[in-house]
This record gives C-alpha cells, structure tokens and sequence, in this order.
C-alpha cells in the first residue's frame, strides 16, 4: 500500500488518482512532437514519469491512438537526447566526434 501524496490515506500503489480526495498519484510531464511531413496522421509523444520507478516514454500515435511504446531508464534517455543532439545538421564537428566514437566512418 501506498499513501496518498494529498490527504495521506492509504490507497493501491496503481492507482492514478486518491478516490478519498481525487489528487494525482503518479508525476509525469508530457510532450507532442510533430512528425516529418512524410508521417503525417502521426505523432511521437513523450512522457517523463518521476517517482518510485522515473523513465522516459516513447509512444508512436497514429490518428489519436497509441500503437506502440516504449519505456527507457533514465541512462538510456540521456543516450538518446545526447544522439539527437550531436547528430544534428549543424554540429558537424560533433557529429564526426560520434561518429568516431561508434566506428560508423
């Protein structure tokens, strides 16, 4: 059993919301991001959950349902912000220094 974050009542650790006081149990920011004019209809959401098991989620909507997801741990989701970042047009210098880095040259 859990406690409520709001009155402090014990609840069920899966539940999303008290049903004594109606407070959101879990903690997550969520974000949209268009996709590539090719994926149109699509969506790539983002949801970064904190608490007792924090990870970042990838789920892949297509016309307002998901269709897949993923969970990474925090590590891999440094990983992938870092790959993202360093492989951008502009940081072509950076770029190469990955790229040594994964043997890919």
């Amino acid at each position: 059993m859990a406690a409520c974050g709001g009155c402090g009542r014990e609840i069920e650790a899966s539940f999303r919301f008290c049903p004594w006081c109606a407070a959101p149990q879990r903690r997550k920011l969520v974000e949209f991001f268009r996709p590539h004019p090719r994926d149109a209809g699509r969506a790539l959401r983002v949801s970064r959950y904190f608490g007792d098991e924090p990870q970042v989620r990838f789920s892949v909507w297509d016309d307002g349902i998901a269709q897949a997801a993923v969970s990474l741990e925090d590590a891999e989701a440094r990983r992938v912000a870092a790959f993202v970042a360093a492989t951008t047009q502009p940081a072509v210098s950076r770029r190469g220094r990955l790229l040594d880095r994964l043997h890919l040259h």
